[in-house]
């Protein structure tokens, strides 16, 4: 059980890593939105080929894997509306957004995001007896860019330094915490319960990329996000046929 907060924290260390790359370097926000492109095709591999295909290979679960994927959804799409209200909708901008909002709605904010994700890593844990290394990959490869994009608009809304690396790192604990939950929660559940999990976790997934992360990436990156989106999506898939 341990083991399951171990690759949480792992997947979620970018995190803290790209905080502190973008605490010492100036990156431009045209290559921040071409990393975000790239984390976005990373992600739509992993949800595609890790999450939903497998959903879809488990025996009797068809019918919960459409309504996990919606379900996985409107749940993103609420939580992230609350969170936009009461001023985190700005929380993944690279251009310093964040000065208008809640410093709170910003954590919680970055912490919806992933949680999904590091459910998932939990859970692979259950139904493989080991961790999915193609996911673990992807989680902890889009983690980056959401990192760097995020720490420079912090830094320019006027977070200093501490209190940047204190929010990375206590998000990496919180989602290694919630991939002890999904390996806790689902160690002894049915096939049709895994699926609907892994169904809904890709349809919270793809509602974070539209709603946040590949908008900022087309606003800073502009045209070659496609390229660098496809260049995620190739890679990733390729990491996970290995």
């Amino acid at each position: 059980m341990g083991a399951s907060f171990g690759w949480g924290f792992l997947a979620a260390a970018p995190l803290i890593a790209g905080g502190a790359v973008a605490l010492r370097y100036r990156v431009g926000e045209r290559t921040l939105g071409l990393v975000m492109a790239f984390g976005s095709g990373v992600l739509i591999s992993a949800v595609a080929f890790e999450l939903v295909q497998e959903a879809w290979d488990k025996e009797g679960a068809h019918a919960g894997v459409a309504l996990g994927l919606f379900a996985g959804s409107l749940t993103f799409w609420a939580g992230d509306l609350l969170i936009d209200h009461r001023g985190g909708a700005q929380r993944k901008s690279a251009a310093g957004a964040q000065a208008e909002g809640s410093p709170l709605a910003i954590v919680l904010g970055t912490i919806l995001d992933g949680v999904p994700e590091s459910i998932v890593l939990g859970l692979t844990l259950v139904i493989e007896g080991s961790v999915s290394a193609a996911f673990l990959v992807a989680v902890a490869l889009s983690n980056i860019p959401e990192a760097l994009a995020a720490t420079t608009g912090l830094v320019r809304a006027g977070w200093t330094k501490a209190h940047v690396m204190l929010l990375w790192l206590g998000v990496a604990l919180l989602l290694g915490l919630a991939a002890l939950a999904g390996y806790a929660l689902f160690d002894t559940a049915s096939d049709g319960v895994v699926a609907f999990v892994l169904s809904f976790a890709g349809g919270a997934i793809l509602t974070m990329l539209a709603d946040t992360m590949m908008p900022e990436a087309f606003e800073h990156g502009g045209k070659l996000v496609g390229v660098a989106t496809t260049f995620g999506f190739a890679l990733a898939f390729a990491i996970s046929s290995i």
